[in-house]
């Protein structure tokens, strides 16, 4: 249950207006300042509050205008063509929720985008197609569905799909909202195509699924060196898990994309998870800080956000902003389902800004609204 608090008490704000002090505001105003109890109780709430709001996407109804921008431009013209997912609370900072941007982007056989780097770290997750690949730092990486693929901030990457492909759809995640709002992003366009610097696929094919790391390596980039985590790897992995583990009562069988070499999250400041719903699990609600972009990547359910129902399917993409309660519902009673989802906890954790807080009411799921 949620605890109400109130103004009205010593160590709040509680100054009220009169003539003499809104001369006085102005005053201030007029020199580019201000008095704090005028907004302390808005810029300190008593429990984090988000700015964004509960969304879902529907892919059936996004998927043939994410193809149609493929007819209508070219990747010389437009770089990356992309549809972005924008939440109706961020639109002013392109965020789907937070400070984390979305979108769908596609490209057709034969195609590929030029190489390009910017302060703003990436990440992919692949929804269509085959053959698709991307190079990053020289590194040549071949995509299949279900793949979850990171491009490290500051990277040279491109993308593309070999000629004798099929069309590739893929969810982007970036932290420009973030890098934005510290100005400090860039943007770079490389000189023709990135020359290849090993095998294709050396970097996946290198770091073993069994954690085994050569001792003669050298990696001192502050990110993963496996930069694809494979849905053929991964959905096994999970399965395995839910052979012996109950998992967490509020995500089921839930595993994090981790960098092999320390344990840690796969980027400095997204992380990526992917988790398992059993058939007809219905986890129990939680909220806690940090923001969160999920895709269905197998099965069917719905989610309970803030109050409200969401239902998913495959390809489906919906977000739950920070602090926001939230449960999720297998609806098979058969078939297991699982969500793929990326995050701000790297920047939370690191800034020592993470809280969680279980639902206590209803047995712990919440009461639609």
């Amino acid at each position: 249950m949620e605890t109400k608090h109130s103004d009205d008490v010593i160590g709040r704000a509680r100054v009220q207006d009169t003539p003499e002090l809104e001369a006085y505001y102005k005053e201030l105003e007029a020199l580019g300042a201000g008095a704090l109890w005028t907004v302390a109780n808005d810029i300190e709430p008593w429990e984090p509050r988000s700015s964004s709001v509960p969304m879902l996407w529907k892919y059936e109804d996004l998927r043939e205008l994410v193809l149609k921008s493929s007819e209508l431009v070219t990747p010389e013209q437009a770089g990356r063509r992309v549809v972005y997912l924008v939440n109706d609370k961020r639109k002013d900072v392109s965020a789907a929720v937070g400070w984390l941007y979305t979108g769908i982007q596609v490209t057709r056989p034969g195609e590929s985008t030029s190489a390009h780097r910017h302060k703003a770290s990436a990440l992919r997750f692949i929804m269509e197609g085959a053959k698709g690949y991307t190079v990053v730092d020289g590194n040549k990486i071949m995509l299949e569905v279900n793949d979850f693929v990171i491009t490290p901030n500051s990277a040279w990457h491109e993308h593309g799909v070999e000629a004798d492909g099929q069309t590739c759809i893929w969810q982007d995640g970036l932290d420009i909202p973030l890098v934005n709002a510290l100005e400090a992003n860039d943007y770079a366009v490389y000189d023709g195509p990135q020359p290849l610097i090993a095998p294709v696929n050396h970097l996946p094919m290198t770091f073993s699924a069994a954690g085994l790391v050569s001792p003669d390596l050298v990696w001192d980039k502050p990110y993963s060196p496996l930069f694809k985590y494979s849905w053929k790897l991964v959905y096994p992995a999970l399965l395995q898990a839910a052979i012996v583990n109950e998992g967490s009562p509020y995500d089921g069988i839930i595993m994090q994309y981790t960098n092999p070499l320390t344990g840690g999250h796969v980027m400095q400041t997204m992380g990526a998870s992917m988790q398992l719903l059993r058939a007809g699990e219905h986890t129990k609600a939680h909220k806690h800080t940090g923001s969160f972009v999920y895709q269905c990547a197998k099965g069917k359910g719905y989610s309970v956000i803030n109050g409200k129902r969401f239902d998913w399917k495959e390809r489906d993409i919906f977000c739950v902003p920070s602090w926001a309660w939230h449960e999720h519902v297998n609806l098979s009673d058969t078939e297991d389902a699982c969500l793929f989802s990326f995050n701000d906890l790297p920047t939370i954790e690191k800034l020592g800004l993470y809280q969680e807080k279980a639902y206590e009411e209803n047995n712990g799921y919440q009461i639609l609204v």
